[in-house]
């Protein structure tokens, strides 16, 4: 249940909620009730509304990594936080990125599916590792990583995965849910990183799953 109620006046709060709703929108393909609640909350400080806002615009117009990748990277980390709210819109856009039903069922087990490829397998891992706390990124992870991507690319991915953590601490801290989008569709579960003492672990260990993977989830 959500613990604050957004603010939604004042003039920076009704343009940028109004400019968030806009965005949403064309990037879900669709509108919900609640879809742009974490702005809302946000809203309650309108010069970090603002650089937020900034952050999240700069990240949408990179396209330097193929975006069907990223955003399997960016869905993964939003499943590893168990955020509702990410993991809905998260399969939305996902869903409109070409990413099939038994792709986003899949992705608790990914290493072990014939479902995805060797790169797209690739930057899970990175996504697993990043999300894992303590941070789990190995030297021969990154060496795979460094082998397919520039260092601009690499940057960009470790970027929408770093800002799909924050995005979903946020929303969880502050109990904001699912938004809706994926209202009796098939969406991703939530998943939990591999355990790991912090010297030893690996990235791209097996991944637990936290759900059913053969279940229809309609609140994420």
């Amino acid at each position: 249940m959500k613990r604050i109620e957004g603010a939604r006046s004042g003039l920076v709060a009704r343009v940028a909620l109004r400019l968030a709703r806009r965005k949403t929108r064309q990037i879900a393909g669709a509108e919900t009730e609640q879809m742009i609640e974490p702005l809302e909350a946000y809203a309650h400080l309108p010069l970090l509304t603002l650089g937020y806002g900034a952050l999240e615009e700069a990240t949408g117009r990179l396209h330097r990594v193929d975006h069907r990748v990223k955003v399997l990277a960016e869905l993964k980390a939003a499943t590893l936080t168990q955020c509702e709210y990410c993991i809905d819109i998260g399969s939305q856009i996902a869903a409109r990125a070409g990413i099939t039903e038994d792709q986003l069922l899949a992705l608790p087990r990914y290493r072990d599916s014939e479902l995805f490829g060797e790169l797209e397998k690739l930057v899970l891992d990175y996504a697993v590792g990043m999300s894992s706390t303590p941070v789990a990124v190995s030297d021969e992870l990154f060496a795979k990583l460094r082998a397919r991507f520039d260092d601009a690319q690499i940057v960009e991915l470790t970027n929408i995965i770093a800002l799909e953590n924050m995005r979903g601490r946020f929303n969880l801290a502050l109990g904001i849910g699912s938004s809706g989008f994926r209202e009796g569709l098939v969406c991703a579960v939530p998943d939990r990183a591999p355990a790991h003492d912090g010297s030893t672990a690996r990235a791209g260990a097996a991944v637990g799953a936290a759900g059913d993977a053969g279940s229809v989830s309609t609140a994420a």
